[in-house]
């Protein structure tokens, strides 16, 4: 995926449309694979583009906006610069994942499913890392920890916002 900001949705979805499309036509059976490609380019589909993707698609909006809103994959905001997965499954919580997950809550300053306010961080469950033997386990974006504390959790994402500062 590409940095959102970098791209212009209009012609990234235009480029997703011309490349799907089969001698002109796109039916309803290619909205998925669209809808995929947008994600997976864009980090997340624009609500903007709901219209346009229903006439080209020869659906009602509420069609569209049914699919994406459907499924948990597609996001309609655009994807904070990071991501921090708490693992919810049973072996993190007996090991002091709710604990871990209170603390990343009030660190972050924002809830599951929900971005910071300066869209830094966006803080999500997941279901198994599979460290299961060294949990409570946590995913800051492609990265995995194990064992995370508190004060731990404290210096990953300190050491994830310098970089992002760095790269700015």
């Amino acid at each position: 995926m590409n940095a959102p900001d970098t791209l212009d949705p209009r012609r990234v979805i235009g480029d997703i449309l011309a490349l799907h499309a089969h001698n002109g036509l796109l039916g309803q059976d290619m909205l998925l694979p669209v809808l995929h490609a947008i994600q997976d380019r864009l980090g997340f589909i624009p609500p903007d583009s709901v219209e346009g993707l229903a006439q080209i698609f020869n659906l009602s909006r509420a069609e569209v906006h049914g699919v994406i809103t459907f499924y948990h994959y597609y996001k309609t905001t655009p994807p904070a610069r990071c991501t921090v997965q708490v693992c919810r499954a049973e072996a993190c919580q007996s090991m002091g994942g709710d604990a871990l997950l209170s603390h990343v809550q009030q660190a972050l300053g924002c809830d599951l499913h929900a971005h910071t306010t300066d869209g830094g961080f966006a803080l999500e469950p997941v279901y198994c890392l599979g460290q299961c033997a060294t949990a409570p386990a946590i995913m800051i974006n492609d990265a995995v920890h194990a064992r995370v504390t508190p004060a731990r959790f404290d210096k990953l994402v300190a050491k994830v916002a310098a970089k992002a500062k760095e790269a700015a």
